[in-house]
This record gives C-alpha cells, sequence and structure tokens, in this order.
C-alpha cells in the first residue's frame, strides 16, 4: 500500500511572522505563536536535499498552535555535500529561538534534532525524533532514496554527524511506525539498540507521514510524547 503523502501539499495557515537568524535566505524560522508557555521547533525532512522545505509542516504547526504550543518551523541550509552547513544552522536557530524547547524532527529533520541532542544548547529540554534517520551508516547501507546519505555528507567523515555514534545529553524519544517504507523502522532501531535508555514508541502498521499529520490517529502520540517533555 502506497504512502499517504497528502499531508506533503495540504493547504495551511500562514504563521505570524518569520525570523531570521542568519544572513542566507535558508537561515530563518516561522513562528506560529500558542496559547501555552511551551515552544516546541520543529525540523522538516526531505533527506537533506534542497528541493524539500519547511512548508509542509505548516499542518503540523497548526495543529501544535491548536493545542497550545508555539510552534517554530526551521529553515536550513540544504547544500549537498556540505553536512556542516545544516547541523550548524539547526544549532544558530536554536540558539536565537531562545527559551526552553522541546524538539521535534521528522525523517531527516529527526536525524537532525537526535544530533542536536548531543550537542544542542542545555534549554533544549528534550528531543521527539520522528521517523527519524537515525543511524547514517544503516540508512546509508540501504541506499536510502538514491543514496541520500552519501550526498548529503559528500566526502566528509560521518563519524561527527552521525547521532548513533553520539551520546545523546538530552531525553530522546523517538516514534516510528513499523510499515514506513521511506526509512524503515530498522533505522531507529539500530539508533536504540546503541542508546537503550531512549523512549521507544513503535506504531505498528503505520507509515512515514502519519507523525506529521494532523488527520491521522497517531498524530495524538506525537502530541502526547512532546508534552511529556514539555
Amino acid at each position: 500500500m502506497p504512502e499517504d503523502e497528502s499531508v506533503l501539499s495540504r493547504a495551511a495557515e500562514a504563521p505570524t511572522r518569520t525570523v531570521a537568524y542568519g544572513g542566507h535566505p535558508d537561515q530563518v524560522f516561522d513562528v506560529f505563536p500558542g496559547a501555552a508557555e511551551r515552544t516546541a521547533v520543529l525540523l522538516h525532512g526531505g533527506f537533506w536535499r534542497p528541493a524539500y522545505d519547511r512548508v509542509h509542516l505548516y499542518p503540523m504547526a497548526n495543529a501544535m498552535q491548536a493545542a497550545g504550543w508555539t510552534a517554530i518551523t526551521v529553515e536550513f541550509r540544504r547544500i549537498p555535500g556540505d553536512p556542516g552547513a545544516t547541523v550548524e544552522d539547526v544549532r544558530a536557530a536554536l540558539s536565537a529561538v531562545g527559551g526552553e524547547v522541546v524538539l521535534l524532527g521528522h525523517s531527516a529533520g529527526g536525524h537532525l534534532a537526535l544530533h542536536a541532542a548531543a550537542t544542542a544548547p542545555q534549554h533544549v529540554r528534550g528531543v521527539v525524533a520522528l521517523a527519524p534517520v537515525a543511524d547514517l551508516a544503516r540508512a546509508s547501507a540501504l541506499g536510502l532514496s538514491g543514496n541520500a546519505v552519501a550526498a548529503f555528507l559528500g566526502d566528509h567523515d560521518p563519524a561527527g554527524f552521525d547521532p548513533r555514534l553520539l551520546a545523546p545529553r538530552r531525553p530522546v524519544t523517538i516514534v516510528h511506525g513499523s510499515a514506513d517504507e521511506t526509512v524503515p523502522i530498522e533505522v531507529a532501531e539500530s539508533y536504540r539498540d546503541s542508546h537503550p535508555d531512549i523512549r521507544f514508541v513503535r506504531l505498528p502498521g503505520e507509515g512515514h507521514y502519519c507523525v506529521i499529520d494532523p488527520l491521522t490517529g497517531p498524530f495524538q502520540v506525537v502530541l502526547d510524547e512532546a508534552a511529556a517533555l514539555g
């Protein structure tokens, strides 16, 4: 059964404002202010490719806003062969947001969230990684999305960019569907095996996009896990 990708192109309410955290056009984040004093920073997927941006997370941001969160959707540079620019942008955006936050990332954004769990500023309360590319070596061996890992890393040593090799310094929860064909759950299980103290939520029979789609039942699991950290 094919993955339901409708959330990627679904209409959503626009953010209240967009804030620059650097001089590059991609160094911006959007703000969806919520009623409660809690903030969720969202990192989008797309296998680190420039063709995919933060806009497809707007439905998720709207839903988190409706649940009382201030939601922030981060853009970052996506330059094939320059992974340092991407992780540096995530770090800079988190610093610019400030205050205590819960960091959520989907797919490649889940990879970035897990990397941040090992390197992020102190004000990150915890990380919820959604169907993450959690083990770059495993994802590369599987050739995910036309060898996306190799394109992301270029000639760089993967050691500093593979979250499986980095001990998390923040609480980590992974939420992953067992029927995910885009990022198979075994990629996240490999991370869990290396870091057995994390929380791992397996969604039986679910695919890749339900974790960012507010119209699905599993999305409530995501809200609950974020609330447990926030």
